[in-house]
């Protein structure tokens, strides 16, 4: 386990496209599928990491909490699942279904979809506005495994009800920790200086 932390991409970047399969679905999802929803979560999780196990109770409330607002969430799971059997699409479905997840989890297979985020860590967040530009990148809170902190997401739901509300978000912008994404080999980005 190699620990890194968000690469923090710049803010009012527009939210880059992508097409993925659903894990549970097996449907082919895109950034348009969210084109209803005026504020947009973008995660990059996984099934193995200490970091993304240490607040999956929170991700699942995320979903439920923010179901009936104005709020479409996705998460993309991109790591190498030849090499980390454990993040397979089949034991991503099985994740989702034990957390009862609301939102769809995808998998980047080609990791091409995390390099256009510039993803680098699991957990790592991305929240976009109604004309999907940036607004927040950074950690979830404050709590990590062996500290501690309550897994409470202050900091990313003050993003998402600063985003709702139109109003600027008044909390510095600190970026997550977590595990590196399992990159393909001769597939890891140059992007966080590596």
């Amino acid at each position: 386990m190699v620990l890194v932390s968000s690469t923090m991409l710049a803010l009012g970047t527009e939210a880059p496209d992508f097409m993925l399969p659903d894990v549970v679905s097996g449907q082919t999802v895109s950034l348009a599928s969210f084109s209803g929803k005026s504020v947009l979560l973008v995660m990059f999780i996984c099934c193995h990491c200490p970091y993304v196990k240490h607040i999956e109770a929170e991700l699942s409330r995320l979903g439920k909490d923010y179901q009936q607002q104005d709020v479409a969430i996705v998460a993309i799971s991109a790591n190498d699942a030849e090499n980390y059997p454990a993040d397979s699409p089949e034991n991503l479905a099985d994740m989702a279904k034990r957390l009862g997840l609301t939102y769809p989890i995808l998998f980047d297979e080609t990791q091409a979809v995390a390099h256009a985020y510039t993803a680098s860590c699991t957990p790592d967040f991305f929240v976009f506005d109604a004309k999907r530009h940036l607004i927040y990148r950074g950690q979830l809170d404050e709590s990590r495994p062996g500290s501690a902190i309550p897994v409470t997401g202050r900091d990313l739901r003050a993003a998402l009800d600063a985003a709702l509300s139109n109003q600027p978000l008044s909390t510095p912008q600190l970026p997550s920790i977590g595990c590196n994404i399992k990159w393909k080999p001769g597939n890891e980005p140059d992007y966080f200086g590596r």
